[in-house]
C-alpha cells in the first residue's frame, strides 16, 4: 500500500507531501491543475517511462520520495532479496533528477538501476487510464493476463521446461547431423589417416627414445675401439693385476713394518673393488656396442616414420598417440552415425510429445479460465450499464514456443446480433473505460498488496453510468488501495478519502498544491464539480446528497 508521496521541485510543484490511506482515495480539481503532474511524479520515483524535463524551472534537481507498507507475503519481497536490498516492512523510493537530465534511483537508501525500480513497480502499483499503457489494449498481452487470471504459473512452468527440453533436443540433433555431414566430406582421409596411425602404433616417448638409440648406434664405430683399450687397460693384464702384484708384495711385508702398511693395504683392496665394477660396465657398455647394422636400420626407419606423421599432422611427435585415439573415435562416430541419428530423433520425438501434452493441459485451463473471465465480465459489466455488451475470451492457434500453443484475444460486442472486436476497435471512448474498468476489476482480483491507479476511468461518462462507475471503484477499494484521479462528481462523492488539486500564481510563478479535504471542504469540492465557478446553494444540497448515499 502507498503510504505517502513527497514531490521537491518537479514541473509545477515547489514541496508537497501527501499521505494515502486503504481504501477508495480520490483526486480532483480543474482541468490544467496538474493532476497529472502527481501521477507523472509517483511514475518517476518508479521507473516508469515518461517525461525527460520533470526538474522544475529555477531549481537544480527534482526528487520525489515514495513510501509503501509492505505485508508479510508482499511479493515485493522476492523481489528485494532478488535484488540483494533490505527487506523490511517499510519500503522507500527516492529518485533525483537534475537539471542537466542525470537520475539515480533509492530504494531502502541503497542504489539500485532503472530494472530493479520497474521489477519493484510491477507488484506494486498498477496504473490503468482509458488509454490503457499495460497491456490491456494490446492482444499481445492478453495471453498473460489470462494466465494470471487464471493462475497457469504451474503448467505454464511444465510448458517452459518441456519446450526447453525440445529445443535441448533438437540441438543436439541438429548438431549431430552437421559432424556426420563434415565428417563424411572427410571420410576418406580420416578412415586412411586412423589407418595410417594404428598400422604405426606409436608410443608415448617413443621418438626421443629411438633418437638416442639412433645416435648411440651410429657413434658405436668410433668410441668401441677406445672402450675396448679402457677394457683390457684395467684387467688383469693392466690395472686389476698390477694392484694385485702391488697388494702381494706389501702383505709379504706386512708383519715387519710394523702395522704401517695396513692402510695402504686396505686402500688398494677398495681400489680393486672398484676397479672391478669399473670394468663390468666398461664390458657391458662394450658390448652393448655390438649390433647387427639392420638393426639401425630399422631404427631409423621407425623414428623417420614417427617424425614424418608429426609433421604431416602438425604436432609433436609426443602428441601421435592422442591423434590416433582422436582419429579412431572419429571413425568409430562415422560408422555409428546412423544409429546415433536414430536415437537422437527418437528423443526429439519423445520431447515433442512431452512438449505437446504439457502444452494440451496448459490449452485446457486456458479455455476454462476464458470461460470463467467471460462469466466474470458479463457479471462487471452489468453494473456498469453494459449488461447488453458480450465480452468474449478467444482462443486460436500460435507456433508452438515456450509459452506454449495458443493465441488469447479479449474481443467485445457491444449489442446483442452486433459483430465482435477488439475493444480499442468496436468500445466507443464512455464504453471502453467501462470494459476496462471491468477487465481490470476481473484480472486483480485476489491480487494483495496492489495499490491501483485509475486516472480518469469515468472520462465521457455522467449520471446513473458514472454513479455506478464510482461503486464499481468503491467495491474495489474495500480491503485494498484505489487512488482515483476523476471529473466525476459521483465517483468523487463514494471516496473514503478525497484530496483537491489547485494551481495558484504569485509573482509570476505558477505552483501545483494539493490539499486533503474535510468534511466541509468537500462539499464545496464537489459542489463546484457540478456546478462550476460559481458554487450555489442548490449545488451544496446536491454535493450532500451524493456523500449522504
Amino acid at each position: 500500500m502507498l503510504r505517502s508521496l513527497t514531490i521537491r521541485n518537479v514541473l509545477l510543484i515547489d514541496e508537497l507531501e501527501l499521505e494515502f490511506t486503504p481504501g477508495l482515495n480520490v483526486l480532483t480539481g480543474e482541468t490544467g491543475a496538474g493532476k497529472s503532474i502527481l501521477l507523472d511524479a509517483l511514475g518517476f520515483v518508479l521507473g516508469w517511462r515518461g517525461r525527460a524535463d520533470i526538474v522544475r524551472a529555477g531549481a537544480a534537481q527534482g526528487e520525489v520520495l515514495a513510501e509503501f507498507e509492505l505485508g508479510a507475503d508482499h511479493p515485493a519481497r522476492a523481489v528485494l532479496e532478488a535484488a540483494d536490498l533490505p527487506v523490511e516492512d517499510e519500503l522507500l523510493f527516492r529518485r533525483t533528477n537534475t537539471s542537466d537530465g542525470r537520475k539515480r534511483g533509492f530504494v531502502n537508501d541503497r542504489r539500485v538501476s532503472g530494472d530493479v525500480l520497474k521489477a519493484l513497480s510491477a507488484v506494486l502499483v498498477e496504473l490503468h487510464g482509458q488509454h490503457d499503457d499495460r497491456g490491456l489494449l494490446d492482444p499481445k498481452g492478453h495471453r498473460a493476463l489470462l494466465d494470471a487470471f487464471g493462475g497457469t504459473e504451474v503448467l505454464r512452468g511444465a510448458v517452459r521446461e518441456a519446450w526447453r527440453g525440445l529445443a535441448a533436443a533438437q540441438k543436439a540433433l541438429a548438431a549431430r547431423r552437421a559432424a556426420l555431414e563434415e565428417a563424411a566430406r572427410d571420410a576418406e582421409y580420416l578412415k586412411h589417416a586412423a589407418k595410417e596411425l594404428a598400422d604405426l602404433g606409436p608410443e608415448p616417448g617413443e621418438e626421443p627414445e629411438l633418437d638416442a638409440r639412433r645416435r648411440l648406434m651410429q657413434a658405436a664405430e668410433k668410441i668401441a675401439e677406445d672402450v675396448v683399450r679402457a677394457d683390457q687397460a684395467l684387467g688383469l693384464e693392466g690395472a686389476e693385476g698390477r694392484i694385485g702384484d702391488a697388494i702381494r708384495w706389501l702383505e709379504s711385508v706386512a708383519d715387519r713394518a710394523e702395522g704401517g702398511l695396513d692402510g695402504p693395504i686396505e686402500a688398494l683392496g677398495r681400489a680393486l673393488v672398484e676397479l672391478d665394477e669399473a670394468q663390468g660396465s666398461i664390458s657391458d657398455f662394450a658390448e652393448s656396442l655390438k649390433f647387427d647394422g639392420h638393426v639401425l636400420e630399422a631404427v631409423e626407419e621407425r623414428l623417420f616414420a614417427i617424425r614424418g606423421l608429426a609433421r604431416k599432422h602438425n604436432v609433436v611427435p609426443d602428441a601421435l598417440p592422442a591423434l590416433a585415439e582422436d582419429f579412431a573415435a572419429q571413425v568409430a562416430a562415422l560408422e555409428a552415425g546412423d544409429a546415433d541419428i536414430a536415437a537422437l530423433e527418437g528423443a526429439v520425438q519423445d520431447a515433442r510429445a512431452a512438449f505437446d501434452a504439457a502444452a494440451g493441459k496448459l490449452s485446457a485451463a486456458r479455455v476454462k479460465a476464458g470461460a470463467q473471465l467471460d462469466k466474470a465480465m458479463a457479471a462487471e459489466l452489468a453494473p456498469l450499464k453494459l449488461e447488453r455488451a458480450v465480452f468474449s475470451t478467444v482462443m486460436g492457434s500460435a507456433d508452438p514456443g515456450p509459452e506454449g500453443l495458443d493465441l488469447v484475444t479479449f474481443t467485445v460486442a457491444t449489442n446483442p446480433g452486433a459483430p465482435a472486436g477488439p475493444l480499442n476497435k468496436i468500445a466507443s471512448g464512455g464504453e471502453l473505460s467501462r470494459f476496462l474498468l471491468a477487465l481490470k476489476v476481473c484480472l486483480t482480483r485476489g491480487i494483495s498488496g496492489l495499490t491501483m491507479i485509475f486516472d480518469e476511468i469515468d472520462r465521457g461518462v455522467g449520471g446513473a453510468t458514472a454513479d455506478a462507475v464510482g461503486r464499481r471503484l468503491a467495491s474495489v477499494a474495500e480491503g485494498a488501495q484505489v487512488l482515483v484521479v476523476t471529473h466525476s462528481p459521483q465517483v468523487a462523492a463514494l471516496g473514503s478519502h478525497h484530496f483537491q488539486v489547485a494551481k495558484s500564481e504569485a509573482g509570476g510563478v505558477t505552483t501545483t498544491h494539493v490539499a486533503a479535504l474535510d468534511a466541509g471542504a468537500r462539499v464545496d469540492e464537489i459542489a463546484r464539480m457540478l456546478s462550476g465557478d460559481v458554487i450555489t446553494d442548490e449545488a451544496r444540497s446536491a454535493a450532500r446528497a451524493l456523500l449522504g448515499r
